[in-house]
């Protein structure tokens, strides 16, 4: 596989945060569910970019990642006061960011868009461009950017269920236990459908960097059904 197989798995490295401490997530829970501004705000400086990368890799639209990641603070915003702390707030906050990709694509598949797009004003900014980090993340540093390119095309060729479990562990760097409560599978279904992923982004990969060889295996191959 060249050069993307080497890159493979630098490219799926960790892009988490460093986990706050309990008394730190207690504090800001508390002020959520007070309506404080500056835990709202809080809120949105910590979370707004993971959960935007994490959407925007389960959908492949700007577009479409900006409109849910907005319906995912709403939700959040509004469901605090259900937030019984089982599981930590990032977790929490992913479900429901999991969740509202999986709603958002279940529903565009049955409504095709009929709009025609239009120019966006010069001066109306979108909501990835107002993210506080513009930097790029260590996944799309790790490789250049055809390779991403091929990865992320690869990423998208998988079916839903096993994309989103792939992202939260090789991209997310999610423990299983973690992408479990996400999810709200067993343990042993995560593992499965990691594996399972992962065999069908490395084929995925060989067929978009060997197309003509690998022409025949691409027709013969045929994906599991998810879980």
């Amino acid at each position: 596989m060249g050069n993307i197989g080497l890159h493979l798995e630098t490219c799926f490295g960790s892009c988490d945060l460093p986990l706050d401490s309990r008394s730190e997530e207690f504090e800001l829970v508390d002020g959520l569910r007070a309506g404080k501004e500056h835990a709202y705000e809080a809120l949105i400086h910590r979370y707004q970019s993971p959960v935007y990368n994490l959407v925007f890799r389960l959908l492949n639209d700007p577009a479409d990642a900006n409109d849910v990641v907005q319906e995912v603070f709403i939700k959040v915003f509004r469901n605090i006061g259900s937030f019984r702390s089982q599981s930590s707030l990032k977790t929490w906050v992913y479900r429901i960011a999991v969740n509202e990709a999986h709603n958002h694509r279940r529903w565009f598949s049955r409504h095709r868009r009929q709009e025609i797009g239009l120019e966006r004003d010069e001066e109306e900014r979108s909501y990835q461009e107002t993210l506080s980090d513009t930097g790029p993340s260590p996944f799309q540093s790790a490789v250049d950017e055809e390779a991403r390119q091929i990865l992320e095309d690869a990423m998208q060729s998988l079916s839903p269920t096993f994309r989103a479990a792939v992202v939260l562990r090789d991209v997310e760097d999610l423990a299983y236990e973690e992408i479990a409560d996400i999810l709200q599978i067993n343990l042993g279904t995560v593992k499965s459908r990691i594996m399972r992923g992962r065999e069908a982004l490395r084929h995925a990969l060989t067929v978009r960097l060997n197309p003509a060889t690998n022409e025949g295996a691409r027709l013969k191959w045929t994906p599991q059904p998810a879980d």
